[in-house]
């Protein structure tokens, strides 16, 4: 029997008063403070792609061979996420979420250290899939720990929050970069940049310390638990993609998610962290170390305003509903990555379109924070958002290296500058989060459903 699976049923009063406790403030922190680190690594690897397979590859490797391989690195982590996520997800719903963040947390840090000691391409792109399987995890147990956690009535400001300050962890890698400059042949103890980048990527794993000793198990998956242990019903199950698929409102709200995941995750992954090959590209013949520069504080500014993008994101869902924010969202994804793409020619077009450019692309990343997780109910929780924002990762993973294809199909036909060309097209992705929102719900206001 369904109770507010169809997100109808309003707030209870007395959950709208529940106070706020210090507690609560803790969980919000640590739980971002896992996803932000998390974040952090991307952004070291996105900015270490292309100097650390330079390097492997060795000198006199042309750059259309380095961005293919750069496009299977990628693709590498994408599949790595994608199966980190259905098994952390159902890890987070059967075992518990806080568990599962420590899990993730050790495994994408460990590999992102291991990431620095690559000397071939197999070993690079094994790491990265390693790395993968930890990032994949963490969001949606970190997001299922707030949302059930947290007072309903600070539920969708907490989600935003904790998706927001993710930017902050890209952000530290791209500033760290402009320090520490990944293409720089002898940084420290004749080791490349991009090396120590890796090896910094570690230091994340300390904040096992506070996860463990501080946070708990939320009472809504405690008592979700006990439900299904007692429960004679054999389709009742803890963590049961089977389950999601088989209920038709869980298996609406999946496709949906799924819709709007891959729009976003194939618009950003496949296009918008092609952002320093965008800034090669308009500063080719300039010296390295300008590249370099030019790279780590763009991608910052593109971080800065990813952070105000999901911000923005949190207001309007907060004030007019999850639908609008989303149809905003991606009209503004689609817009704003052609223009960026077909109009940055030098350094200071860098530092004023990509922060555009980030404001647009993980702006709707802020909705899936807040909005996957009212889709299902906490038997299913950790497992759906997993689904949603991880699994579609198996198809967004084809687009870095489809992006390659199409630069070297259209550079082969002698279009000019086909690198913008190829994005321009890939970037009509975003019409499939806009047909997705046909079917969403709107959950502005509800409690998070149950069965």
């Amino acid at each position: 029997m369904i109770t507010s699976a169809s997100n109808s049923d309003p707030i209870p009063a007395a959950a709208a008063r529940e106070p706020v406790t210090m507690y609560h403030w803790l969980v919000i922190i640590i739980a971002s403070a896992g996803w932000l680190f998390d974040c952090m690594d991307q952004r070291i690897f996105a900015l270490s792609r292309e100097p650390a397979l330079r390097e492997i590859l060795g000198p006199g490797t042309a750059d259309a061979v380095i961005r293919d391989w750069g496009g299977w690195a990628t693709t590498s982590m994408m599949i790595g996420w994608a199966t980190g996520g259905i098994i952390f997800g159902m890890m987070s719903d059967r075992l518990g979420r806080v568990k599962t963040m420590v899990v993730t947390l050790l495994v994408y840090s460990g590999f992102t250290g291991l990431s620095g000691i690559a000397n071939s391409v197999t070993a690079f792109l094994g790491y990265r899939f390693l790395v993968g399987l930890g990032v994949g995890g963490m969001f949606g147990a970190a997001t299922t720990l707030v949302a059930e956690s947290v007072p309903v009535r600070i539920r969708a400001v907490a989600l935003g929050s904790l998706q927001a300050l993710s930017a902050c962890g890209n952000i530290i890698g791209s500033l760290m970069s402009t320090q520490i400059q990944p293409g720089s042949a002898d940084v420290l103890f004749g080791l490349s940049g991009w090396r120590i980048m890796f090896f910094i990527g570690v230091l994340p794993a300390f904040l096992v310390v506070p996860m463990v000793f501080v946070l708990r198990e939320p009472a809504q998956w405690k008592a979700a638990k006990e439900r299904a242990r007692n429960s004679t019903d054999q389709s009742a199950h803890i963590g049961s993609i089977g389950d999601l698929w088989h209920h038709p409102v869980w298996r609406r709200n999946l496709l949906v998610g799924v819709g709007l995941g891959l729009a976003g995750m194939a618009g950003l992954w496949g296009i918008g962290f092609f952002s320093p090959e965008l800034i090669s590209t308009a500063l080719k013949g300039e010296p390295q170390q300008v590249v370099d520069v030019v790279r780590g504080y763009g991608t910052a500014l593109q971080d800065v305003g990813a952070f105000l993008g999901i911000l923005g994101f949190t207001a309007v869902a907060t004030l007019f509903g999850r639908r609008p924010a989303f149809l905003v969202s991606f009209l503004l994804c689609l817009g704003v990555t052609i223009y960026v793409f077909n109009n940055l020619k030098s350094g200071p077009d860098a530092y004023w379109m990509l922060p555009l450019m980030g404001f647009a692309q993980l702006s709707v990343f802020g909705g899936y924070a807040i909005y996957f997780p009212e889709l299902f109910p906490t038997r299913l929780r950790g497992t759906g958002v997993g689904f949603c924002y991880n699994t579609v990762r198996y198809l967004a993973a084809a687009f870095p290296p489809l992006l390659m294809y199409l630069n070297r199909q259209l550079l082969e036909q002698g279009v000019n500058e086909p690198f913008r060309k190829a994005a321009t097209i890939l970037s009509f992705i975003f019409v499939l989060g806009l047909v997705a929102l046909i079917w969403a719900p709107e959950t502005k206001g509800k409690p998070l459903p149950e069965d």
